[in-house]
Parts: C-alpha cells; structure tokens; sequence
C-alpha cells in the first residue's frame, strides 16, 4: 500500500543520492590523478556530479542515437568519446571544474566511470 511506496521512494531517493556523492568522490578523485582535470571542492564536486547525471539523462541519450552510425562503424568506441564530451560539457557549465582538453576528459571519464561503477557496487 501507501507505506511500502514511501518507502520504496524514500530507498530510491537514497540511492539517487549515493550515485551523486559516489561520483563526487570519483570527481575529486581524477582531480587529484588526471593532469587537466580541476575541481575546488567538494561542493563543486557535488554539484559537478549533479550536471554529469542530468547530462547523462537528458542530453546523452538523445546524441547516442545521433552518434550510432559512428558508434557501430567504430566497434563501439565512440562511446568514450561521447563520454569525453559529456565530462568536459558538465565542466564547461560550472565555475570550479574544469577539463583542458579532449585527453583530461577521456581519461577522466574513464576513471569517474570505473571508480563510480566500483564504489556504488561496494555501498548497494
């Protein structure tokens, strides 16, 4: 009834959260490893992370499909690439994070990606 969807409302709203402060911590992470890659603090990490997800539902899936004839005609691998650009798209969007240039941004993804993926499969 109404108790079990609060609830499960209630356990989705905390997941949605532990996925925004995994990333943060994966942002604050590349900043400290990846050459080029900048991030002030952990409140710009968080909201970085916050961009990167909205990004990531809204704009990513609608470029995946503009991007597929590339997508298949290179094994898949313009896949990184269109996470390079969402990495450094969510970046040139806040003050306090930024990526100089394409390889920061591959990188970066990949181990935001990893580090985030690890993280949140440990914490759920």
């Amino acid at each position: 009834g109404k108790l079990s969807y609060k609830l499960y409302s209630i356990l989705n709203m905390l997941s949605v959260v532990t996925k925004i402060v995994v990333t943060a911590l994966a942002l604050i992470l590349v900043s400290r490893i990846v050459p080029g890659v900048a991030v002030d603090g952990m409140y710009t990490a968080l909201l970085a992370a916050l961009v990167l997800g909205v990004l990531n539902v809204l704009v990513k899936p609608i470029l995946a499909i503009l991007t597929f004839p590339i997508t298949l005609l290179t094994f898949g691998l313009f896949a990184f690439v269109l996470n390079a650009f969402m990495f450094w798209l969510a970046a040139s969007m806040l003050a306090g994070f930024s990526v100089a240039g394409f390889l920061p941004a591959l990188i970066g993804s990949l181990i935001v990606t990893a580090v985030s993926t690890v993280l949140h499969r440990v914490l759920t």
